[in-house]
């Protein structure tokens, strides 16, 4: 065996280079990687760098966080897996011992160790890499890795429906076609929920939302979002309104699309200050943000096993793991064509 691992060596430059095979603690699991996503923060990350640069200028800096494979090792104390399991990983490793660790809600934990961030920089994008039993989920025998490696994002989406109690009889917007959107889409889509209208600006993208179950799409470059999404929901606008493009632009419409009572749930990453005017929505509207999941991981891969989430839809691009450097390159300069690219690292 022979173990490499993807660095990012300065922004915009991927070099795959040597690395010991790691060798798993008494209660962790030794992975083969199969596959691995490309997550939107990856892609900032070997833009600009990590969100938090590591106080050791000689800290190597991992990307990649989604991902699946085989188990080839397994520590002294370890009870659910065997060598030969199919695997995917729960990314954050929580303390486990402060107050949100131990209200359920671990992905707010202060100190998670998430991969590819601070403080190990750990990323996914190598040969083999070693991870916690507790935060390992074997895959049912009808799901491929591939489908592995996109449990997590799917687990935001399904954690983002889960909060905003998305159901049948709920009337639903979707700013944000990008996976995520989709993933939020899927989701919604699986508890229920059928009056879903989807907001994006890329026509690829909206095809591929109608194809997965919207009721309905808007082009927001074409239309008036607003008007459009009122004149197919009604005047009073949607109970749900799911903000995934991590955009200024669709934030400020969020209130201008909620019903009184109703529920605005803030999925995407947004850069800024955003102006919020509370006269659209002093009239009992929730505003929520979503972070990450917690505990979503189950219902998510028994979604995907039953056939209720579409998660080969979504990949329009496979890269080879020695082609690492092209992946990104084209996460970059490809957005219009690319929904989901992934990284196939071993056979």
């Amino acid at each position: 065996m022979k173990n490499t691992e993807a660095i990012l060596v300065v922004p915009g430059t991927m070099e795959i280079k040597d690395a010991p095979i790691p060798v798993p603690k008494e209660d962790e699991v030794l992975i083969k990687v199969e596959y691995v996503g490309i997550c939107g923060s990856d892609v900032h990350g070997f833009e600009s760098g990590p969100f938090i640069p590591p106080s050791d200028p000689n800290q190597k800096i991992g990307l990649g966080h989604e991902c699946a494979g085989e188990v080839v090792g397994v520590g002294t104390k370890v009870t659910k897996f065997k060598i030969g399991d199919k695997v995917c990983i729960e990314p954050g490793i929580p303390c486990g011992k402060c107050r949100f660790c131990l209200e359920g809600k671990y992905n707010i934990c202060p100190d998670v160790d998430f991969m590819a961030t601070q403080p190990n920089y750990r990323g996914a994008l190598t040969n083999y890499l070693c991870h916690p039993e507790s935060f390992v989920y074997r895959l049912p025998d009808n799901m491929s890795t591939l489908e592995g490696a996109l449990v997590e994002p799917t687990a935001v989406g399904m954690h983002a429906a889960m909060e905003a109690d998305a159901k049948l009889g709920k009337k639903i917007i979707i700013l944000g076609a990008g996976c995520i959107g989709l993933m939020t889409l899927q989701a919604c889509k699986a508890m229920g929920a059928t009056e879903i209208v989807v907001v994006d600006v890329l026509p690829k993208r909206l095809e591929l939302a109608k194809k997965l179950g919207a009721m309905e799409v808007v082009n927001g470059l074409e239309e008036d979002t607003v008007a459009r999404c009122k004149e197919i929901l009604g005047d009073l606008g949607a109970d749900i309104v799911f903000e995934t493009a991590g955009s200024q632009v669709t934030a400020k419409q969020t209130p201008l699309l909620v019903v009184r009572g109703g529920k605005i749930m803030i999925v995407g990453t947004i850069p800024g200050e955003t102006p919020i005017n509370f006269l659209k929505i002093n009239r009992e509207v929730t505003i929520q943000t979503v972070f990450r999941y917690a505990n979503r991981y189950p219902t998510t891969i028994e979604a995907i096993s039953a056939g209720s989430i579409d998660v080969i839809s979504m990949v329009t691009h496979i890269y080879d793991y020695k082609d690492v450097q092209k992946a990104f390159d084209e996460s970059i300069n490809c957005k219009k064509d690319i929904i989901k690219g992934v990284i196939k690292i071993n056979n």
